[in-house]
């Protein structure tokens, strides 16, 4: 393992120094085209040991002198007449060839135009989306903050200006990715950065009735959108206009034919960004990358590449490589411990431990340790054996003493299930707080007791309404759901290693916003086995107050509900001010948002035993094939 951690160092030095310590040459990043490979065997002599004033390829130099462009340039026509950054070594090696035989082609000598289409800053941006989304933003934190920053100060300074049409395709797709990489990164950009064609009427006319040029760019519109804040009524616009023209671009020869393209394109329609894990889209983007070695994402279908993109997909799959071996490991120290304290071995509800390590792991790529991913992962287990005690195996009785014992955390007297629980959880706790007395001197064991009592309190108290008949109104039942959910319980510990106060005697409002998305999320996918049971869910309780409603009406209502927690949450954990909270836990605040999104956004997931054991493979057991 030290061997691929150093492999993976040297490699980061290499393309720093390659990359971001030399002079930033946009022309590195082109891919070469045909038309550079033509010109080249265009200056091939015919015999050069006699000097022949002759090409042996005659006909490739008829070709050069008979495909040159009105504009000047020699490239492929796949941009809707602009010139792109591929005219630019084609230009130059077409060029070459003519005026290695002499007056051949002086005509089209006399047409290197005098401007050349290189965007520095498009292809800066191209490079920071692509090292992030080979999952290696860790290593080069400092050089994406120096970009960033530097595109952040030429957007506050651009003027706005009538835009050509051949500009257009370009232009969307910069500020669209522009866009969604400043948000990510804590920027203060609105919507209209990007959606502005939307509000020109013949820019917007003339997108649609060109659709195929605007793949790129519409596929950086989309993306850009699932970022959007409550009230960005521009973004949603944008969102169903892009949708649109993808879903539709979908039956295009040119995209049916790139099949890299055509996957991608469906696979961000069918999965939102919120609801999928970064370390298995950091390996789909690898995949890709090494199938086509060329950069996926296309403006106006243009091939923009990296010549530097050899080194940077061996860091990428030695990095994940590197990152599965940490987690195999770790997910076998955490079955040994839910064997040994025998949570795994119940007899009734769930066996999730794979599933909680694979959620907690695959989540983030914040700066955890490999203490606090299995803490969580831990307790993750733990609420959900309790969890299943409390719905189907305990007797009233029997869960009232667990309940007692865990408020006074005293286990005297408890047996069966409940001893197993109580012990378990003291084994956490006992972890949890060491770990932080270790790290920061302060004992927090008092404050992970209360958590967890108030926890237990809320199983408890919804066990008693379901057997007594109780239907409590929507408001207490949600004020209690968030705290039953649990998610608290499990990520709060987590953030006391991210400079979290857990001494604080209230939730942050983004905590509030996480509980009560995390139970809603939850009820959507679990309504019909609740009802079969008679247990309280949002969905069954907003349809028996609303009985002309009905539950597809409900559902509705509660999806709605649910966006507008999402919006709120994206915008308190992007933007600075809204919270006293460091940004590496607003940011875990998300990462745990998109777990509750993936395991229930279209299915309960994490009730099926099969659904996601391919993605667990993939993330955990399966390397990437090194080359």
């Amino acid at each position: 393992m030290e061997s691929s951690l150093s492999r993976i160092q040297t490699l980061v030095t290499q393309i720093k120094q390659e990359i971001f310590s030399s002079p930033f040459d946009p022309l590195s990043f082109v891919f070469p085209s045909a038309y550079e490979t033509t010109a080249w065997l265009a200056t091939v002599p015919d015999h050069p040991k006699q000097g022949t004033n002759r090409s042996v390829f005659k006909g490739c130099l008829e070709w050069i002198v008979n495909n040159q462009r009105e504009e000047g340039f020699w490239e492929e026509d796949g941009s809707d007449g602009l010139p792109t950054i591929d005219g630019l070594p084609s230009t130059l090696a077409c060029l070459v060839a003519l005026k290695t035989w002499g007056a051949v082609g002086e005509e089209n000598i006399e047409k290197v135009p005098t401007t050349c289409p290189v965007d520095g800053e498009l292809i800066r941006l191209c490079l920071v989306n692509h090292i992030q989304r080979l999952g290696l933003a860790e290593h080069f934190t400092k050089e994406i903050d120096e970009v960033l920053e530097r595109i952040y100060r030429s957007y506050k300074n651009q003027e706005s200006r009538e835009i050509d049409l051949h500009l257009v395709p370009a232009k969307i797709y910069k500020d669209s990715l522009a866009f969604r990489l400043l948000r990510m990164h804590g920027y203060n950009v609105t919507p209209r950065s990007f959606c502005w064609f939307l509000y020109d009427e013949d820019i917007r006319v003339h997108v649609e009735k060109n659709f195929e040029y605007f793949m790129g760019a519409l596929y950086n519109v989309y993306r850009a959108t699932e970022l959007m804040f409550s009230g960005e009524y521009e973004a949603e616009e944008a969102k169903l206009f892009s949708k649109k023209l993808l879903e539709k671009s979908l039956k295009l020869t040119s995209v049916k034919d790139n099949p890299n393209f055509k996957r991608l394109i469906e696979h961000e329609l069918r999965n939102p960004w919120i609801a999928r894990l970064d370390h298995l889209d950091h390996r789909m983007w690898i995949e890709q990358n090494k199938i086509d070695t060329q950069w996926i994402e296309k403006a106006s279908l243009d091939r923009l590449s990296c010549l530097h993109n050899d080194k940077l997909m061996q860091l990428a799959v030695e990095n994940y490589n590197y990152r599965q071996s940490i987690y195999r490991k770790e997910l076998e120290e955490l079955t040994r411990w839910s064997k040994e304290w025998r949570l795994s071995e119940m007899g009734f509800g769930r066996e999730k431990t794979a599933y909680c390590y694979f959620a907690i792991a695959s989540s983030t790529c914040l700066p955890l340790d490999s203490t606090v991913r299995i803490l969580v992962a831990k307790s993750s287990i733990l609420v959900t054996v309790a969890d299943d005690l409390y719905d189907m195996e305990g007797s009233l009785d029997d869960l009232h003493a667990l309940t007692q014992a865990v408020q006074r955390w005293d286990g005297r007297g408890l047996s069966g299930h409940g001893d197993i629980i109580f012990r378990g959880l003291e084994d956490i706790v006992s972890e949890i707080a060491e770990n932080h007395v270790q790290q920061y001197g302060i004992d927090i064991t008092k404050n992970l007791r209360h958590l967890w009592g108030e926890t237990f309190g809320s199983w408890m108290m919804e066990t008693t309404w379901s057997k007594t008949g109780y239907l409590p109104s929507l408001d207490e039942y949600l004020q209690m759901g968030m705290t039953s959910i649990a998610t608290h319980t499990m990520i709060m510990p987590a953030l006391c290693f991210l400079n979290y106060d857990l001494k604080s005697d209230h939730y942050q409002s983004i905590t509030k916003l996480l509980m009560a998305s995390s139970r809603l999320l939850n009820d959507i996918q679990s309504y019909q086995k609740e009802l079969e049971v008679g247990k309280k869910n949002f969905v069954i309780l907003y349809s028996k107050a609303n009985p002309k409603a009905g539950l597809e009406t409900s559902i509705k209502h509660v999806k709605e509900i649910l966006d507008e927690m999402k919006k709120e949450l994206l915008e308190q954990a992007l933007m600075d001010g809204f919270n006293d909270l460091p940004k590496t836990c607003n940011h875990f605040h998300v990462s745990i948002l998109r777990v509750f999104y993936m395991f229930f956004n279209s299915s309960n997931l994490f009730d099926s035993t099969t659904e996601l054991l391919h993605d667990i493979n993939r993330a955990i057991h399966v390397p990437i094939p090194i080359k």
